[in-house]
């Protein structure tokens, strides 16, 4: 445990809050500080129910926790449509944030959040914990002798309960009025621009097979992306709560290829793999390839999660110290990926028609 850990306030008790507790008490330069919910009951429950230390601060309003001068950061895992009121007012008290994706309703909203924390000095990271996994750091690696990388495919998919559908906030259009759009679909978009180094594609046309619910709310939709640039590149995102779990991501370029299919989640905590080729040609008679994908796995000491984590609270114990500047490179990646995903979502309200960028 570090000296002088970061102290994390979760503002919220989600059923995602367990796992990134679980994560703040892993990682070594963090800890769990405070509690909030809507009720001191809430909190209390969660507090017991996660094994939390009776020394954790329990409050039952979310203003109470960001009163607390000795909250350094804040985790907030609350619906979507309540980000932008409770992220502003996090910023303000100088609050450094991790943020649950999607981070705004759309980046209108987002944008209020970003300046809030820019103009107080606190560091913005939202919750796609997959990039913090050192598997990812290792296909980026690769990819860079793959060639003009020319194709993405990547999609993520669970299969809901009847229980979700009706009643998840996921599902309510007053608390997460994008559904599996955002809470699916920014892995997918997040990742194609993961790909292309986050440069923004030219076009933006979902498909035409969106599923809503009675509510309007997205439960299923496919989108293509279009770099003209540099050659160009076609991506197919893909998310949906009516399908069988799946986590993959597919990327081809012009001498190789590289596939996952749990870029999300790894099947394992402290080991991950994927799979690549390079030269691949068929043999003769094309009976056959002259070579088989290469797997190549990754260990990791923390999970994904602590990882990410440590990574935000290292930033603001050098914000804290060292007064450094917040690191810009992740609020640019949230807003890219919101811009996308606003793409996505307005041309399925236009019926399917291309959005440019």
């Amino acid at each position: 445990m570090a000296e002088n850990p970061v102290r994390f306030g979760i503002m919220g008790c989600a059923q995602i809050a367990r796992k990134v507790a679980r994560a703040i008490d892993l990682a070594p330069n963090s800890i769990i500080y405070a509690i909030a919910s809507r009720s001191v009951e809430k909190a209390k429950d969660f507090a017991a129910g996660n094994g939390l230390p009776e020394a954790v601060k329990i409050y039952g309003s979310y203003d109470q926790l960001l009163d607390d001068p000795f909250v350094d950061a804040v985790y907030m895992p609350l619906p979507t449509s309540l980000h932008v009121k409770w992220a502003v007012l996090a910023a303000q008290r100088k609050k450094h944030l991790l943020l649950e994706k999607p981070t705004a309703v759309d980046v209108a909203e987002l944008d209020r959040i970003l300046e809030a924390c820019e103009s107080n000095g606190v560091q913005f990271m939202d919750g796609s914990m997959w990039l913090h996994h050192p598997r990812t750091a290792k296909m980026k690696e690769l990819l860079s002798s793959f060639g003009q990388l020319n194709f993405i495919q990547s999609q993520s998919t669970t299969s809901a309960t009847p229980e979700f559908l009706e009643s998840n906030i996921r599902v309510q259009p007053d608390l997460d009025t994008l559904g599996a759009l955002g809470d699916l679909g920014w892995y997918c978009i997040g990742a194609t621009l993961w790909a292309k180094d986050y440069q923004l594609p030219t076009a933006v046309t979902a498909l035409p097979d969106v599923t809503r619910n009675s509510a309007g709310v997205i439960l299923s939709c496919t989108a293509s992306l279009h770099w003209d640039q540099l050659g160009g590149a076609l991506a197919i995102v893909h998310c949906s709560f009516l399908s069988y779990t799946s986590m993959d991501l597919a990327i081809s370029a012009s001498r190789g290829s590289l596939h996952v299919m749990d870029f999300i989640i790894p099947y394992q905590e402290h080991s991950a793999f994927f799979d690549f080729t390079l030269g691949a040609k068929f043999v003769d008679l094309h009976i056959g390839w002259n070579v088989k994908p290469e797997e190549v796995h990754v260990a990791s000491q923390l999970p994904q999660e602590a990882l990410m984590v440590q990574e935000l609270a290292r930033l603001v114990e050098g914000i804290r110290k060292h007064e450094s500047h917040p690191d810009s490179k992740w609020p640019e990646i949230s807003r890219k990926t919101q811009l996308v995903m606003d793409a996505v979502k307005k041309s399925i309200d236009l019926g399917c028609k291309p959005v440019n960028l």
